[in-house]
């Protein structure tokens, strides 16, 4: 009897440690999935940067165009000999800081929509 009892044990004590294993097997399949999800994003991230870089140069190429359209307009105006030359000239000036003007208006109201 004490044989059987013996026997049942070390087979219950052999069944649970396979089941044991597996379910470590699996957590650490898991983990090793997870991590993989993990370093997926980061380099998703990494990949975007020379994008981000690249947009912020051709923004700020393009505030330049803007800034120079004003300081030449202003120049203009300023140069400006004549009363329909003066009247061009101020019209172009006021066009030009009406865009400064739309620019820093809609860099604001993003600067504070942005949490």
């Amino acid at each position: 009897m004490q044989r059987v009892r013996l026997f049942s044990l070390i087979v219950l004590a052999a069944m649970l440690s396979g089941c044991g294993y597996n379910t470590i097997q699996q957590q650490d399949e898991a983990v090793k999935a997870q991590w993989s999800e993990v370093l997926n994003q980061y380099q998703r991230r990494a990949d975007l940067v020379p994008n981000l870089v690249e947009t912020v140069k051709g923004y700020a190429a393009h505030e330049k165009l803007t800034l120079d359209a004003v300081i030449a307009a202003r120049n203009a105006a300023a140069s400006a000999q004549g009363p329909a030359a003066m009247g061009a000239a101020e019209g172009a000036l006021s066009g030009a800081l009406v865009d400064i003007k739309c620019r820093l208006l809609a860099f604001e109201t993003a600067h504070r929509a942005a949490p």
